[in-house]
């Protein structure tokens, strides 16, 4: 199974990702910009492997830039306190 096809595995890798980003001195706007790319990247290049996902997409299609931006800042406030830390 895939971390894409169960959203709560999905919170926990991100949020995996998103610590050690942070243990490697990655500041906070580089990391929301890397959200930023990662949200267009499965919009546009992925299917959505739960309804979680669809749901995302579909807020991410109709988003303007700046609320794309929001939802990627709010993703990764969503995993700050997830996965293994």
């Amino acid at each position: 199974m895939s971390v894409m096809d169960n959203f709560e595995q999905w919170k926990d890798f991100l949020g995996d990702r998103l610590h050690q980003a942070q243990d490697q001195g990655v500041d906070q706007q580089a990391i929301n910009q890397l959200a930023y790319q990662v949200g267009e990247h499965l919009a546009t290049q992925v299917d959505a492997k739960n309804d979680e996902e669809a749901m995302l997409r579909d807020l991410w299609n109709v988003a303007s830039d700046e609320e794309r931006h929001t939802i990627a800042n709010m993703m990764v406030k969503l995993v700050q306190d997830e996965g293994t830390h």
